[in-house]
């Protein structure tokens, strides 16, 4: 049986991609050397990059809730899986070549990996309820508890970390669990009391958004090779 696409949510998910391509696009500008910014200090930078990471794994959450109320059996879940996981191996390889000494060991797809199955075992079980407050739990327990056995790479995927390592990206599985929870929790939430908010349609305007969305990993894999080589086509024209 074939899952039902719900055209609001993708396009939600493919704004966040589209917001993701604009800036990475501008971290690749700097690091060519095209423009100067403080990507890791600058609240205008790391505020969007809260901000994109959230929106992401809010829509994850949310539809993890949608995938569930239609019955998404195991082995599908597993392929599905399968895709982001391999996905995330390939972006620690091609950071390492990029980026030696601070390539990315946990970012948003491993983490996405880890969270995804965290909840397709516990989903089921969680009141609304339950869901909310343990997303509270993941949000604030790395403010409450830190330990320097989590500072390395090996440890520091759970979140409860000193300080933050030095990679190109980082989303550990706390706090960002939370973020996942609550779209879960307001994806059931939706479907029960206001499913015309998901099942409604979508402008002419906001079509394209969907269709990204829905290619949303194909894209994400893609997008950075495809901007990194033009412009280093484009220095190369330049010089």
């Amino acid at each position: 049986m074939r899952a039902m696409r719900f055209d609001r949510l993708d396009a939600l998910r493919g704004l966040a991609i589209v917001w993701m391509a604009v800036f990475h696009f501008c971290f690749d500008l700097n690091h060519f050397g095209w423009i100067r910014q403080d990507f890791y200090r600058d609240p205008v930078w790391t505020g969007q990059r809260t901000a994109i990471v959230s929106l992401f794994l809010l829509c994850a959450g949310m539809g993890q809730a949608l995938a569930l109320h239609q019955g998404l059996s195991w082995p599908r879940f597993w392929r599905r899986w399968g895709q982001v996981a391999i996905c995330a191996l390939l972006v620690s390889l091609g950071s390492y070549l990029m980026y030696p000494r601070s390539f990315i060991s946990f970012g948003v797809l491993h983490g996405m990996a880890v969270m995804l199955l965290l909840l397709r075992v516990a989903g089921p079980r969680l009141s609304n309820l339950a869901g909310l407050l343990l997303g509270l739990a993941a949000l604030l327990l790395p403010l409450w508890l830190q330990h320097e056995f989590f500072d390395s790479r090996w440890t520091n995927w759970l979140g409860l970390v000193t300080h933050k390592p030095i990679t190109e990206d980082y989303v550990p599985v706390l706090p960002w669990l939370g973020v996942m929870l609550w779209g879960f929790v307001l994806g059931r939430w939706l479907l029960l009391a206001r499913p015309a908010l998901l099942t409604g349609t979508l402008p002419a305007f906001a079509r394209p958004l969907a269709v990204l969305g829905r290619w949303s990993l194909s894209f994400y894999m893609l997008h950075q090779p495809v901007l990194i080589g033009l412009l280093m086509l484009a220095a190369t024209m330049r010089a």
